[in-house]
């Protein structure tokens, strides 16, 4: 796989909705957003993205990719959009080929707080 497949890997879990996420997280997978969700099991996370629309659009800004054997780690700056609502975050994947192919093992969010330029 290339660096471009796994940067289209993260957008679709944005963008993909519950049933995208669910095919290509581990069961084992561990999730930390922004207070009050916390630290949550893959389980706790793909219950809370039932029934909530997918973002429709998201754009993956300041990547750094690395890739050492069966583990890449996907950091960046997110902005989504869904019914009304904006997001900015800065975010971190780590994705595992555990035989079964590549799966998110981990996905931390922080929000971002845009500035005005020059401030």
């Amino acid at each position: 796989m290339t660096e471009s497949d796994f940067w289209h890997m993260e957008e679709r879990s944005w963008t993909g909705g519950a049933d995208y996420a669910r095919s290509v997280t581990r069961d084992d997978a561990v999730f930390v957003f922004p207070f009050p969700a916390g630290i949550m099991s893959a389980e706790a996370s793909m219950k809370g993205l039932e029934g909530r629309p997918p973002w429709r659009s998201v754009t993956l800004h300041d990547r750094s990719f690395t890739r050492n054997g069966p583990v890449v780690l996907l950091a960046y700056r997110a902005e989504a959009e869904r019914e009304g609502q904006s997001y900015t975050a800065l975010c971190a994947s780590t994705w595992v080929d555990d035989g079964d192919g590549w799966r998110v093992m981990s996905h931390q969010q922080t929000p971002a707080a845009e500035t005005a330029a020059g401030a």
